[in-house]
Formats: C-alpha cells, sequence, structure tokens
C-alpha cells in the first residue's frame, strides 16, 4: 500500500491540473476561428478575446493584427502578420484568402496584399513587419514580406535585427 500512495497522490495531483485547465479554458471563451464570413470583411475584435491562431497567444492589442477569411467565410485572427503568413502557407486556399491586416497609418482594417510593410517593428512575435496603407520609405509590397517572412529573414534572426536596427 504503501508503494502505490506516491502514484495515486501524483495520480490525483494530475486530475486537477487537468480540471484546473479544462474550467479555465471554458470561462475564458476565446474566440480561435469565426464562421460564416461570407461577405470577407474583416470582423470586429475585442481585446483579450481573440486568440492568435497560429501560435496560440491571447491578443491583447491591435497593433499588428491581421485577419485571413476562407472562401468558405472560415475567419482566423493573428496578433502578428509574420504568423499569418506562417500560417497560411501550406493552405489549399491562400492564394484566394482575404487578408486583412490593421494599418499602422490609418488605424483602419486594410487589405494585406495591397499594404505596405516595414521591416523594423517590436511586433509580438518580433518578425518586425507593421503594415501600413500608405507607402514609407524603406518598406516592401506584400510578396516581399511574404517571402522574406518564409525565408526566416526577420528581426527574428539576430543577424537580420542588426542590419535593420544596429542592436
Amino acid at each position: 500500500m504503501k508503494k502505490i500512495m506516491p502514484f495515486v497522490l501524483i495520480g490525483v495531483i494530475v486530475l486537477i491540473i487537468v480540471a484546473l485547465f479544462l474550467s479555465l479554458a471554458k470561462t475564458q471563451k476565446m474566440v480561435v476561428i469565426k464562421e460564416g464570413n461570407l461577405k470577407q470583411l474583416p470582423l470586429k475584435m475585442e481585446l483579450h478575446k481573440f486568440q492568435d491562431s497560429y501560435c496560440g497567444m491571447v491578443i491583447d492589442d491591435l497593433s499588428y493584427a491581421s485577419q485571413v477569411i476562407a472562401p468558405d467565410g472560415k475567419t482566423w485572427f493573428f496578433h502578428d502578420h509574420g504568423d499569418f503568413v506562417q500560417w497560411l502557407n501550406d493552405k489549399k486556399f491562400k492564394d484566394s484568402a482575404a487578408i486583412w491586416v490593421m494599418s499602422r497609418d490609418t488605424h483602419r482594417w486594410i487589405d494585406g496584399r495591397k499594404a505596405y510593410y516595414t521591416l523594423n517593428e517590436m511586433t509580438p512575435m518580433g518578425f518586425g513587419f507593421g503594415a501600413y496603407e500608405h507607402k514609407k520609405e524603406g518598406s516592401v509590397d506584400f510578396d516581399t514580406m511574404r517571402l522574406k517572412t518564409l525565408r526566416g529573414e526577420t528581426m527574428q534572426d539576430p543577424k537580420i535585427r542588426k542590419q535593420l536596427i544596429g542592436k
């Protein structure tokens, strides 16, 4: 009996932890995906209620937020533009999806494929891409930003960060 007690105790502790996580998930009611957005327009995002569909972090700032909408109306949410690029890369609808990004200069949702992206901003996941409606010096187009993300040429790489901001 004494040999079994430690295993029973560990089992009880594991069950308590699992129950705690499950109850927190139910009370938070985080939004990761929404369905029915057939018009493919950006949806209103409430801070601390939406979760990044790629990394799972809670979206607590819209400065670098983005939304990807599949042709069937499913909408996914992201808090760093690099996240949506990584997530979308292997999806069958990657070329037909609507992409909306929050503009840093006009503070509204704009077409992510028409946006201009800076390379050296301090973004939530460290990719460094800020979206702008109006072209800024040194900014790049969507295809260049996408390629840099997929190649790993972002602020996450210390060598690239040093080239871009000197740190």
